[in-house]
């Protein structure tokens, strides 16, 4: 996702007749649930702007009258539930509360985060339904039909000007009114409903260093005017834009193969120390080196930018109040310098921490204090996160913080919150009530390289992978089917289409992984291809081929990853896909046969050589598997030559039943997650005492 420029486009205004039509003849022909669906089609239309709302971000809200249980008309909220997105919310994310118990609260001088959400949750139309927003009294003060609140990029930079009065004067006039900063909830709702009384003309509220607020009697009028404020915002910024500060030349730094995964372990070691765990899984990283990130990076103030704050109080949770700052020096310098800068950031963090806590009288639990975000100089930006979706995240508020900065700095200074008012975002009660709750799956944050990852194993293995959570890339020489193979994995997962027997293929393949993702945890080194021939009869050159695929490919990957895993610091695994053939030969498949042998002995020998720096490598012999090694035809030729059927051929085995590539797939997941087994190679054959090991 990639932020706009602020001063150097329009919103467009997406609203269609049309489909608004559609939306409500969909709901039917009570007036409330037609109405409630302008307000899915409108949120629909603000949360598909990433430069509106971004990540959760942002709420919507309408005012209905229904009629309750006994047939009494009584008036309802329709307010943003947790856990749903704009982009894609329904109506079920915006639950019904009873209005008038809701207003009945702005007589109370005071009113806790816990007690709020009491209420809310206590006149909910559907006890089911998720929580309303934090912002659901804000909202209900206000005494209009459709209330819109987005946290627009331009608006964003307006919010934190110095001087925002007279910037918001000059743009609107008496148009829109400003919100002294306060956290979100019940002090910010009554606040905002008392400065839209002294002025209940405006067409909105602007909440200094927050965001903006919009409101109409329509779903179209309330839309509009989101878009046409923040278009005037634009145009304004537009004509103050230009360059921070002179800035250097856009020199490239380092790659990023030789920076991340030395970066990736570094935080991965402060995770693990936060844990009391020392095998606890390493950060994922998403890499965001444009041009313009890389241009911003080179500005001159960039330490001082580093420590001005968040664009809004909302990010806090994503991305810390500053990022880890590593100048060119740094990146420079090797391993102990990087280790320097994090040590820093640590010790700066926990400074925080024991500044703040304290006005809290020991109610706040220390979150991890590992950095979101790094600036690299000459490098890019990188948001670190437990998965890839946390990691995408804090890099696209990473990047519409250095948006929202470029702009503010342009039009009179970026000067956001202080550090108080972001530990008391960040440390949020209802925040810290969800410390410690819910288990992840267990290869949360694990990144899994698999070769031949579009084929049948393959793709068993990816998908059994990402079901444990891991993070997958997948190789294969096959473009098209592994497209299929991503698509079916779904956003979060990565890879790359690629000949692995070509020279070079292993350390390419590497390297984007890296950029896709930091680094990697597992390397499952599964591409082959049976080849078939006596092997007096054989052509050499097809032999020195299948060696090439079935042993020195297997190798160079494993080298690759070893590099990359040695970087980390914090091992890691490499997994072979062996065969039968390595230790019970079949008739015809020496060619085959003897190259796995040689993996079967590099895997051991690796188990050796690794374990000192705590890679552990293991594998699995499988046999007699439906794939792209043993197709229909080959199934049928074999079956034949054994004099039976192809079915009996498959299930030839002491348990008489087929193996398929999801047995495969939950070997090597096992072996995974066996976090003290290194040099094993797990038989999945449904029983073959000629190809035991022992």
């Amino acid at each position: 996702m990639k932020t706009t420029k602020a001063g150097s486009m329009k919103f467009e205004n997406q609203w269609d007749d049309a489909a608004a039509a559609h939306c409500m003849a969909q709901a039917g022909d009570d007036p409330a649930d037609r109405q409630l669906a302008l307000r899915v089609y409108t949120s629909r239309l603000i949360g598909q702007n990433p430069d509106l709302v971004m990540h959760g971000g942002g709420n919507t809200s309408v005012k209905l009258t229904r009629r309750d249980l006994y047939g009494n008309e009584v008036r309802v909220l329709h307010v943003k539930g947790s856990g749903w997105d704009l982009g894609d919310i329904e109506a079920p994310g915006l639950p019904g509360v009873l209005l008038d118990p809701l207003l009945e609260l702005r007589a109370l001088d005071a009113l806790s985060d816990e007690e709020m959400v009491n209420q809310q949750r206590r006149n909910l139309l559907d006890s089911s339904a998720p929580n309303p927003s934090v912002e659901t009294l804000l909202h209900a003060n206000l005494p209009h039909v459709f209330v819109d609140h987005t946290h627009a990029t331009p608006f964003l930079a307006l919010a934190n000007l110095p001087d925002l009065d007279a910037a918001l004067r000059e743009i609107f006039g008496d148009r829109l009114a400003v919100v002294p900063y306060i956290l979100p909830g019940f002090g910010l709702a009554k606040a905002a409903a008392e400065v839209f009384e002294t002025n209940p003309q405006v067409e909105g509220l602007l909440l200094k260093n927050h965001g903006h607020f919009a409101f109409g009697a329509t779903a179209r009028e309330s839309y509009d005017r989101i878009i046409a404020h923040t278009n005037e915002v634009c145009d304004w910024l537009a004509r103050r834009r230009g360059p921070l500060k002179p800035a250097a030349a856009v020199a490239r730094g380092p790659e990023p193969q030789e920076i991340l995964p030395v970066l990736r372990g570094l935080v991965g070691d402060v995770m693990a120390a936060h844990q009391s765990n020392p095998d606890a899984a390493m950060p994922v990283l998403d890499l965001r080196d444009g041009a313009e990130v890389r241009d911003f990076l080179a500005s001159r103030d960039l330490a001082d930018l580093s420590r001005r704050g968040v664009a809004t109080p909302d990010h806090v949770l994503r991305t810390k109040r500053f990022p880890l700052l590593l100048t060119r020096d740094v990146l420079a310098s090797g391993r102990a310098a990087l280790a320097g800068a994090v040590e820093t950031f640590l010790q700066d963090y926990r400074a925080y921490f024991d500044r703040n806590a304290p006005r809290f009288g020991g109610a706040k639990t220390l979150v991890s204090p590992h950095p979101c975000v790094a600036w690299m100089e000459g490098l890019g930006l990188a948001g670190i996160g437990a998965t890839a979706k946390a990691a995408s995240a804090a890099a696209d508020l990473a990047e519409q913080t250095l948006e929202v900065m470029r702009e503010g700095e342009a039009a009179g200074g970026f000067r956001p919150i202080g550090e108080a008012d972001t530990f008391d975002a960040e440390y949020w009660s209802l925040e810290q009530a969800k410390l410690g709750k819910g288990v992840p799956p267990v290869l949360t944050g694990r990144v899994v390289l698999i070769t031949g990852g579009a084929g049948a194993i393959g793709r068993a293995c990816a998908a059994a992978f990402a079901a444990q959570g891991a993070q997958v890339f997948l190789v294969d020489r096959e473009a098209a089917a592994l497209d299929e193979a991503l698509a079916a994995l779904g956003p979060w997962h990565g890879g790359a289409a690629m000949d692995i027997t070509e020279p070079g293929a292993a350390a390419e393949a590497l390297a984007r992984c890296v950029r896709r993702f930091g680094g990697i945890d597992i390397l499952l080194s599964n591409a082959g291809a049976a080849t078939s021939g006596d092997m007096a009869g054989l052509d050499e050159a097809v032999l020195r081929q299948s060696f090439e695929l079935n042993f020195f490919a297997h190798n160079a990957f494993a080298r690759a990853a070893t590099g990359v895993m040695r970087a980390q610091g914090r091992g890691g695994q490499i997994l072979f896909n062996i065969s039968k053939q390595a230790v019970n030969p079949g008739r015809n498949f020496g060619a085959y046969g003897l190259p796995k042998a040689a993996t079967f002995f590099l895997l051991r020998q690796l188990a050796l050589e690794l374990g000192p720096d705590g890679i552990r490598v293991n594998g699995v012999n499988a046999d007699r598997i439906r794939s792209g090694l043993l197709t229909g035809d080959f199934i049928a030729e074999r079956a034949e030559a054994r004099g039976t059927d192809p079915d009996s051929y498959m299930a030839g085995n002491l348990l008489g039943r087929e193996v398929e590539a999801r047995h495969v797939a939950k070997a090597f997941t096992d072996l995974a997650t066996s976090e003290r087994t290194t040099g094993h190679v797990m038989t999945v054959d449904g029983g073959n005492i000629e190809a035991a090991l022992r």
